[in-house]
């Protein structure tokens, strides 16, 4: 429009040149002045037009991206009695839509729509009757629901809103809703994912809270720290109470399950990166067999800790090779706080630890392979419920767990595949399971001594291809 304008102006004064009087001379300048008035007044309103659209298009809407991953799983068990099961073709497809707005630059709302289901019709439990249940069990638990595979329906996996002010010369976070709680620090890498808000080795599941963090960096380079509140089980009773009580608290049933801890990055200066957390969980959950029918409680509370440092780069630019490789290791921590019933199989306090160690180093073909192992106590016990592996999690093993990964970019960053294996060697059993009496951890000799026959040994071979745009 600016060329327009110049444009008309040059032409008349190139014909006020050849005016022959003063007033031909006025006559041609008023009649450029009005040209000029009127090409700016529709430069005005262009310029509206466009700023609306512009507005529309790149800040006044949500705006969505997608994550579609296909994979097929090979996995297999082995019982301490020689027993083996398995599926050599575990075919699923895992949807996210990842959602944002950001109104101002200190204010934002993010969140992520997701589906993670077989190929075909849904899975059905038999929940022991032999007739197939639609209604689920565990697997549709609302920590996990939308990492394990259920049916085709949209869930919401996270929805918050994150507020970023700067208070004098300090930086504050504050933010409530249903938190990014999986794909955590160090986890992610493995998972070809950036990594999110907790530390992977000590919690990995879906989670509703608040959280508020200051910066630190003027002390400490990089660090932050961070306070989190969560609830996991809200008890109150349904809508439509027959008593008329609803949402009221129902008395002998499960307490709220909360959680509270403390995040801090103690360091960080793009090559070395330390975090710690530690976290108190709350009548945390399980099944209670004493009296023969397993029924749902609350048994007490929990503590866990961790310790995580990365190296990205290794050295100072000796070689592209190790500039490119990323190292880590990790220790955990976790103790019991029975409440009167056994906690994990015990009344008293049982402490566990886990150490988590790893490598990722780049490869000719502009991918990544990785080595990862990790191995947990006789009463480890984390939040990892939700963790993206097939067989269980990996970091909740009581036993030893090795993986190896190869990720490669197929089409820049937007399509992409891995292979990926995952073994699992259990020394205790009840990894997997919840605080009650399922996760009482007990040597498989014993256990088969006891007339069950518990998993030895479980493996996942994975290969997928992933569309992220």
């Amino acid at each position: 429009m600016k060329k327009i304008i110049t444009l008309s102006t040059i032409a008349c004064l190139s014909t006020a040149l050849y005016a022959t009087t003063d007033a031909d001379m006025q006559t041609q300048i008023d009649q450029l002045t009005k040209k000029i008035q009127k090409l700016e007044k529709i430069q005005k309103k262009q310029t509206k037009k466009i700023s609306a659209v512009n507005k529309l298009a790149n800040n006044d809407n949500l705006k969505f991206d997608v994550d579609f991953r296909t994979s097929v799983d090979m996995i297999e068990y082995k019982t301490v009695g020689g027993k083996t099961y398995k599926n050599d073709a575990l075919l699923s497809n895992r949807l996210w839509l990842n959602m944002g707005y950001a109104p101002t630059q200190e204010l934002m709302f993010k969140g992520v729509l997701a589906f993670n289901k077989a190929f075909g019709a849904s899975p059905y439990n038999s929940n022991g009757s032999g007739m197939p249940q639609r209604g689920y069990g565990y697997d549709a638990f609302d920590w996990v629901v939308n990492e394990n595979l259920t049916d085709d329906k949209l869930r919401v996996k996270e929805a918050y809103w994150l507020w970023m002010p700067t208070l004098g010369d300090r930086g504050y976070t504050f933010s409530a809703g249903r938190r990014p709680a999986t794909n955590g620090f160090l986890t992610n890498l493995r998972d070809d994912d950036a990594a999110k808000s907790p530390l992977g080795h000590i919690i990995n599941m879906e989670f509703d809270g608040v959280s508020a963090s200051v910066k630190t960096g003027d002390i400490v380079e990089g660090s932050y720290l961070k306070l989190c509140l969560g609830r996991g089980l809200t008890n109150a009773k349904s809508r439509f109470d027959q008593m008329g009580l609803d949402y009221s608290t129902e008395s002998g049933n499960l307490d709220n399950m909360d959680l509270i801890g403390a995040i801090a990055k103690l360091y960080d200066d793009g090559q070395y990166t330390a975090f710690a957390k530690y976290y108190r969980a709350f009548n945390v959950i399980g099944n209670d067999m004493s009296s023969g029918t397993p029924t749902l409680a609350s048994f007490g509370d929990i503590d866990g800790a961790t310790l995580s440092l990365q190296v990205t780069g290794i050295g100072d630019e000796i070689n592209d090779f190790l500039d490119e490789t990323t190292v880590f290791a990790s220790f955990a921590y976790s103790n019991t706080r029975p409440d009167g019933k056994a906690m994990l199989g015990s009344i008293d306090n049982e402490s566990g630890t886990s150490i988590y160690a790893g490598v990722q180093m780049p490869n000719t073909t502009g991918g990544k392979f990785g080595l990862e192992y990790n191995h947990g106590s006789q009463y480890w016990r984390p939040f990892t419920y939700a963790e993206d592996t097939m067989v269980g999690s990996k970091m909740a093993v009581r036993g030893s767990a090795y993986e190896v990964y190869w990720s490669q970019p197929l089409i820049k960053n937007i399509f992409s595949m891995q292979i990926r294996y995952t073994y699992l060697d259990y020394d205790y059993t009840g990894s997997n399971a919840f605080f009650g009496d399922g996760g009482t951890p007990m040597k498989l000799a014993d256990a088969q001594a006891m007339g069950m026959d518990p998993v030895d040994t479980a493996s996942d071979l994975r290969v997928y291809f992933r569309y992220r745009y």
